[in-house]
């Protein structure tokens, strides 16, 4: 069988900061680096942020492979791997002149990725790897191949939807028995072939019923619609949801879904409903400031700089606090909580540092999120820990994501099948007709 000819990929600064072990995702291809990427790391080192965190640590992995090699002939990435090398700036062509006038770091790494079209072999391909879809179809204007970064796109989007099955024509029997046993009925009845932690609604002519596959027993146990802090399920996805989330072998919770759906809502009350189970509560969501402003534009204090981007998050907690009574024993304990911060709204880069160790851990618009990121959290997690991701994959403000490749969808994807993990796709709004109207039509 003839061998593969190798490919030189170069690298785009966004693929770096979305990234930072990307280099090593490239099988035996060789990576050029262009000299302007590390330019605009540079700008990204200082700062609290996720992407601050991944500048950092590309700086890092360079860092461990520094030698003259790298700006010389490249050095090898290691065994079954291609070199990774530095390139230099390089002049613009006639062909850019005119198209490009400005110079900006794109039009840099574009010089760059031409020069080494031109050079290379004709049996060797020169790709640009790139998120910016713009620079990609640049590069497409100057006879450059180029992708977007594929490591950590899922193929199939539709698989989100698998893990509520609705099974028609079940004997008014079977359900009958579900609802009497306590054991559960073996799934083998049904002739299933269900995935841990499935669920299903299970329909007869007279009568309904839902239920859970738990996967050691190898049952279908029924699922009952329970209140967690004054919050009750309005349909069987948010049952099914506070199911998972108040089940302590669940270690880990993925809620997809439009907006109204009550993700961050039911996340946020099976938390309070297990507070004793647990040291701390924490709510954290990504910022992702509008018009790639930074947060240093906004006026006041760290505090009051924060504050708009986590005010969903306190929206949820007063729906739940106004259940209760303002001189009720629920509503002044959630008052203790926060006071004593065993509850704690904060942006997710706070949170770096921090134990967290027999924590329910919720991570709000998880969908503007590197799958990277998401890994990066998760495997900080401590003993006793659960983790809680809610996000509408439909409605990213990431700049270089798309709903293939951000991290709700990525864990979602690969976690699947876990004994440890469940996901709910919710789809049916319950905010208000309004809401749901506006989601869907506009």
């Amino acid at each position: 069988m003839p061998k593969k000819n190798k490919k030189i990929f170069v690298l785009d600064t966004n693929v770096l900061l979305h990234d930072f072990t990307c280099i090593y995702n490239f099988q035996e291809n060789d990576i050029v680096i262009p000299i302007v990427t590390l330019e605009e790391l540079d700008h990204f080192k200082k700062g609290n942020e996720m992407i601050n965190f991944h500048a950092r640590e590309f700086s890092r992995e360079l860092d461990k492979l520094a030698e003259d090699k790298l700006f010389n002939g490249g050095i090898s990435l290691g065994a079954g791997m291609g070199k990774l090398r530095i390139e230099t700036g390089k002049p613009f062509t006639t062909e850019m002149e005119q198209s490009f006038s400005e110079r900006s770091p794109d039009h840099r790494i574009l010089a760059i990725a031409l020069f080494l079209h031109k050079k290379a072999d004709k049996d060797i391909p020169v790709i640009l790897v790139s998120k910016d879809i713009n620079l990609r179809m640049k590069a497409k204007s100057l006879g450059i191949m180029a992708q977007d970064y594929l490591s950590d796109k899922i193929k199939d989007i539709d698989t989100l939807k698998r893990e509520i099955e609705v099974l028609d024509d079940v004997k008014d029997s079977f359900i009958q028995k579900l609802y009497e046993s306590y054991e559960g009925i073996p799934a083998k009845e049904l002739k299933l072939k269900p995935f841990p932690n499935q669920y299903y609604i299970l329909k007869s002519g007279k009568s309904s019923g839902l239920a859970h596959y738990n996967a050691e027993t190898q049952n279908l146990n029924r699922v009952e619609k329970v209140r967690a802090y004054g919050i009750e399920p309005r349909n069987s996805e948010q049952t099914f949801s506070l199911d998972a989330l108040l089940r302590p072998e669940i270690q880990l919770v993925a809620l997809t879904g439009k907006a109204g759906t009550g993700k961050t809502l039911l996340a946020l009350a099976a938390a309070l409903q297990q507070e004793k189970n647990f040291n701390q509560i924490l709510l954290a969501r990504p910022i992702v400031p509008l018009a790639n402003r930074d947060l240093g534009f906004l006026p006041g204090d760290v505090n009051e700089k924060i504050g708009p981007y986590m005010q969903p998050l306190y929206d949820n907690l007063t729906v739940i606090k106004n259940k209760f009574k303002s001189n009720s024993k629920e509503y002044m304990y959630i008052e203790e909580l926060q006071r004593t911060e065993r509850l704690m709204i904060t942006p997710l880069a706070y949170i770096r540092g921090r134990s967290l160790s027999n924590v329910f851990f919720i991570v709000d618009e998880a969908q503007n999120l590197t799958p990277h990121e998401v890994k990066t959290i998760i495997t900080r997690a401590g003993e006793g820990t659960k983790f809680v991701f809610t996000g509408d994959i439909q409605q990213i403000d990431h700049p270089y994501l798309d709903m293939k490749s951000n991290g709700l969808t990525y864990l979602s994807d690969k976690m699947h099948g876990q004994s440890v993990f469940a996901h709910i796709n919710l789809v049916k709004g319950e905010r208000s007709y309004l809401a749901d109207l506006a989601s869907n039509l506009l």
